[in-house]
Parts: C-alpha cells; structure tokens; sequence
C-alpha cells in the first residue's frame, strides 16, 4: 500500500540511529581517551633505569581533567544560557498589547493629551520639552521644572503657546535639560503599543508600530 514503509527499512533505520548515537562521543570524551592511550604507551616503552616519576603522572592526568572539566562548564553554561533565553522569550510575549516607554521622540496627541518620557543622565534643575510638529515647526515649549536622574513622565494637553488646542495627531519633541551652565545628557522616550515578538540575531525584540523593533532591554517602563 502507498504511503506504508515496510518493517525491514524501518529496523534499518532504528539500527542506524543506534549505531550513530552509540559511535558520538564529546570532544573531551575523545581527547581524554587518546591521552590514556598514549600515556599507558608512554609508560610501558618507558626507559627501566629512567621511569616517569609520580608527579609527572599526575601533573599530565591534572591537565586532561582540567580539558574534561572545561568542556563540562561550557556545557552547562550553554545550558543556563538557553533556559535564561526561554525564560526571557516567555517574559517579553506577556507584553504583546501592551504600552511601553523606549526610546524615541514621536508623541502622538489623541482627546486626552499625549504622554511621553525623559531619561536624565544627571540632574537637572531645568527641563524643558520642545514639541513641534510633522514639519518641524515648532507647536508648543514644556518646562518640567527641576528633575532627579532617571526616567520621568510628561503629559502634553495639546495646547500651543497661545493656548489654544492643535489638532490630534503624531507630534515630534526634543529635551534640553542644564544643570546650571552645563548640559545634562538626555534621551527622549515615546510610548507604543507592542504588536508582536520577533526573534531576532540577538534574541527576541518587541514590535512596534511606527517605532520598528525594540530590544526588550530597551524598555524603560510598561503600562
């Protein structure tokens, strides 16, 4: 019948496996095997009047377990290693729909305002936020006063400098934060929604819309 493998192949196939499977060894497994043979060799075409003394013997025994001992802990480093990726890859789909805040000056306005981030190096006893809009004219100027290092939050109300309301829409921002006369170095955050998780050259990144691909290391909060 189409589609049956008859019983013989598949014992030829099993019988494959197993030769394969019993034939692998690790590398450490082999180099330690070739050792032992060209030691007892060594040993037993050793010069009568001139033997190899103990701690010879030892000193070279102390350096194949040194070689089988390195080959374990990367093994097991490998081990660790994967199940933290997991673990992280398990942690970063929980964010899918979710807001975060990551790097980025977009600020998109709806009818309750638009909020944004502030990451300081250093502190600042001057904050000032310049929004323009998507020609780069200037909209409006925020001052968020004195700040402490680290990531803070702003709401923009949408007001102009006139006080009058602009309309909803994506809207651009730049920080310039001082520290007497002196400059304090400054990252703009923006806020986005994670539409899914893509695994990337260096793990998984979160995707977002009108952002592109995020690191999850690169999220600074999430709402």
């Amino acid at each position: 019948m189409s589609g049956v493998t008859s019983t013989p192949t598949v014992n030829t196939v099993l019988q494959q496996l197993s030769e394969n499977k019993s034939s692998t060894t690790s590398s450490a497994d082999q180099l330690g095997d070739r050792f032992l043979t060209m030691l007892v060799t060594q040993m037993q075409n050793q010069d009568p009047l001139n033997p190899m003394d103990n701690a010879e013997i030892t000193s070279q025994l102390a350096q194949i377990n040194t070689v089988k001992g390195i080959d374990s802990l990367n093994a097991t480093m490998q081990k660790l290693l994967t199940s933290y990726s997991d673990a992280l890859s398990m942690q970063s789909s929980s964010l899918v729909g979710k807001n975060v805040l990551a790097a980025g000056n977009s600020l998109p306005l709806g009818d309750n305002g638009a909020l944004g981030g502030v990451k300081l190096a250093g502190e600042a006893d001057k904050v000032s936020l310049i929004i323009s809009d998507a020609k780069g004219v200037k909209v409006a100027q925020q001052d968020l006063g004195a700040q402490k290092a680290g990531v803070i939050n702003f709401v923009w109300d949408g007001k102009s400098a006139d006080g009058t309301r602009v309309g909803n829409g994506i809207y651009q921002f730049s920080v310039q934060a001082t520290q007497g006369a002196n400059k304090v170095a400054s990252t703009a955050l923006e806020v986005g929604t994670v539409s899914a998780l893509v695994r990337g050259q260096n793990g998984f990144q979160l995707e977002i819309p009108g952002t592109g691909l995020v690191d999850f290391s690169a999220v600074e909060q999430i709402y």
